[in-house]
């Protein structure tokens, strides 16, 4: 503190009295505002990391009390959202569409019979509540799921869908066992409405079946699909059927993934085998596909007889053609519009009725097994067979055949046969190619061997090359029985080169 009665200013000798207090008051004042401008400073620099700048200039115990008093606020909010939450109705809360098998008395055991129950809760689920529609007529069901719970259930007749017009449903999570007195004509799961008050053109849309063991007990079938849109059949197991493991007649869109198929449970080379029936996979309907599936045992596959289907990875070794098996049979005479990509013929091949628009590429044949092209009218057009590999033993079998036993093919356009590999099989093609060198007015090209078609030959290029630099006059001559001639006007050297071709 500073004494003003003690305090002298030597520049301030001279002036009177008064005068010398005022100027004395003014510095003093000057030096009070300095230093408590400094110390405001010091406290911005000790509290500025922890408080935002404009709250410096407050009281430290003031700024305290303001926090304290907005938690006591947040914490008051806090306390009346949790009443007012308690307050809510429990009906207002969404129940999850999920039905239970187990909660309607399905024996997870398998020891009794669960048919009535897990009919139940699918009939609880289909006249669950609405979401709008998918297609028109078809209700929207939200994703409401019938959950087997992982158990193994007994049944005794189908679980057939008690009413149409209905979508986005999943049943999924356990096993179906066949019992002994089920029905033969039957399947464990029928997506075939018992009533039939359908609003809609299709019976379901969206249906998923996921995650399944369908043990049919040599008593009928596993899955029917009748006249639906978009049905996810995935990571299901079905065995034991004796007459189709999956059956899509009609509808759209059936997607068959990461499935196992098989009539008897064997990982090949079954001592049975020639004895094996039944077929794992029908398509009796258009734009459905196949892929990453197994089929293990069945005398057919796949049959196929709709249109626009697509099989990509599926590999069969359900019976050997020897023990007259089939893997993948096209009964689609006139119009097949399929593509077989991506998959493993495994001691069992493909046969397609007159074929139109049919593609076989990027796909392996193991153990002789082959492609048949079958004649019902005598039509094959559009066809690529291409970048395929063929595996035999040695023993002389085609790669392609022609079953004419109805008449022969006389209508062959757009037929594209070419750049398959082949070890141990014997090689056919569309296309052929040869070479030959000598001295001579004639140079003759036989195709038999490697033409699919007898006596068909549409496109001939040749090269005449000789040896000694001569331009002797040569042109072809003759291209009847698949074979080629070229003569010259004279006899040279030289070697020919020819590409004889059977599509255009």
């Amino acid at each position: 503190m500073i004494n003003n009665e003690n305090y002298s200013d030597p520049t301030a000798q001279g002036c009177p009295k008064d005068k010398r207090t005022t100027m004395g008051t003014l510095r003093i004042a000057v030096f009070l505002f300095i230093v408590a401008a400094m110390t405001s400073f010091i406290s911005i620099q000790v509290y500025g990391e922890n408080a935002s700048p404009k709250l410096d200039h407050f009281d430290k115990r003031h700024f305290s009390r303001a926090h304290l008093h907005k938690i006591q606020v947040l914490q008051h909010d806090s306390v009346s959202t949790q009443k007012h939450a308690k307050k809510i109705p429990k009906a207002a809360e969404a129940d999850p569409l999920v039905y239970h098998v187990t909660s309607y008395g399905a024996d997870p055991t398998g020891k009794s019979d669960s048919t009535d129950a897990i009919l139940g809760a699918i009939s609880d689920a289909l006249n669950g509540p609405g979401h709008g529609v998918l297609y028109q007529g078809i209700v929207n069901l939200g994703g409401a799921r019938v959950d087997l719970d992982g158990g193994n259930y007994l049944i005794s007749r189908p679980l057939q869908f008690p009413l149409p017009g209905r979508g986005n449903l999943v049943i999924h999570g356990g096993s179906l066992i066949a019992s002994d007195n089920f029905p033969n004509d039957g399947y464990l799961i029928d997506l075939s409405p018992a009533s039939n008050n359908a609003t809609s053109a299709y019976n379901y849309e969206f249906v998923t079946l996921r995650d399944l063991l369908l043990d049919c007990n040599y008593r009928g079938g596993g899955i029917q699909v009748i006249n639906s849109l978009r049905t996810n059949i995935d990571n299901c197991y079905i065995t034991h059927f004796n007459t189709k493991g999956i059956s899509v007649q009609g509808g759209h869109e059936t997607y068959i993934r990461y499935s196992y198929l098989g009539q008897h449970i064997t990982g090949g080379g079954d001592p049975l085998e020639r004895n094996f029936t039944g077929t794992a996979i029908v398509l009796a309907g258009n734009d459905n596909s196949v892929s990453e599936v197994v089929i293990f045992s069945a005398a057919v596959g796949i049959m196929i007889t709709g249109q626009a289907n697509l099989i990509t990875g599926v590999h069969c070794y359900n019976k050997a053609t020897g023990f007259g098996g089939t893997g993948i049979y096209l009964k689609t005479p006139g119009l097949a519009q399929t593509r077989i990509v991506n998959s493993y013929l495994d001691y069992t091949g493909i046969v397609a009725e007159d074929p139109v628009q049919l593609t076989i590429s990027n796909s392996f044949f193991l153990g002789d097994a082959y492609v048949v092209l079958k004649s019902i009218k005598g039509v094959v057009n559009g066809v690529n067979i291409v970048d395929n590999m063929f595996s035999g033993s040695n023993s002389g079998v085609e790669i392609v055949q022609l079953d004419q036993s109805n008449g022969g093919f006389n209508e062959v356009d757009q037929v594209v046969i070419d750049k398959n590999n082949v070890n141990g099989m014997k090689l056919k093609s569309t296309v052929g190619r040869s070479s030959i060198e000598g001295n001579s007015s004639s140079w003759t090209a036989d195709f038999n061997s490697v033409f699919v078609f007898p006596n068909l030959i549409k496109q001939v290029q040749y090269s005449f090359i000789t040896n000694d630099g001569s331009f002797p006059v040569h042109a072809l001559r003759n291209v009847s029985g698949n074979t080629v001639v070229i003569q010259s006007q004279v006899s040279a050297t030289a070697t020919v080169y020819i590409t004889a071709d059977q599509s255009n």
